[in-house]
């Protein structure tokens, strides 16, 4: 790992369904110094996903490749199909950039355990289970089997709020956005926020 100087990495995580990937284009639009990091997956792409903006998308045999030549800072399999973040985007983009990760719970847990990084770790959640599912049968991007999966993973994915530094509950995306900022702002003025 390279340094970064003073830059820092911010994690999102959350439960599927809670904002996250919103979130991390929103911080990205407005923060010029935010570069978002960008995985690779083996799950399809979405009818408004762009091959290397969303994701990278390859094979299962190519990204199988690339964990046996350990190329990932982290990497996990999710509802069938694996994730990962390439050593080399991070290298070459936190000399310049701070960076902003949309990973779950395993990828955090995997980067924590590089001491030279600069992490700054957020967990999202929504104020309540019925507010997920309505989220998530709103969004139309799944079919209702997915959606009931992502909706069982709920619990298990909750459990490891614990390994963040922040919760912040999303009921609002323009209130949620703010204490993110505060957040981050914090850290890279090395001080912990007020939210008062």
């Amino acid at each position: 790992m390279r340094s970064g100087g003073d830059n820092i990495m911010v994690i999102l995580s959350s439960p599927s369904g809670v904002g996250k990937t919103t979130l991390t284009k929103k911080i990205q639009q407005k923060n010029q110094s935010f570069k978002i990091s960008v995985s690779h997956t083996t799950r399809k792409p979405r009818s408004n996903e762009v091959d290397g903006v969303d994701y990278f998308f390859i094979k299962k045999n190519e990204f199988e490749r690339l964990i046996k030549e350990n190329q990932f800072y982290e990497h996990a399999k999710i509802f069938e199909n694996y994730y990962g973040t390439l050593k080399k985007n991070v290298d070459e983009s936190i000399i310049n950039n701070d960076i902003i990760f949309d990973i779950d719970w395993q990828g955090t847990k995997q980067l924590s355990k590089i001491k030279s990084l600069n992490l700054v770790k957020i967990y999202l959640i929504t104020k309540n289970k019925g507010e997920l599912k309505r989220r998530l049968l709103s969004r139309n991007q799944n079919t209702s089997e997915e959606i009931d999966k992502r909706f069982k993973s709920y619990e298990k994915d909750i459990k490891h709020w614990k390994d963040y530094d922040y919760i912040v509950i999303n009921e609002n995306l323009d209130v949620c956005f703010s204490q993110i900022e505060k957040i981050i702002h914090s850290h890279k003025k090395r001080k912990l926020p007020d939210f008062n």
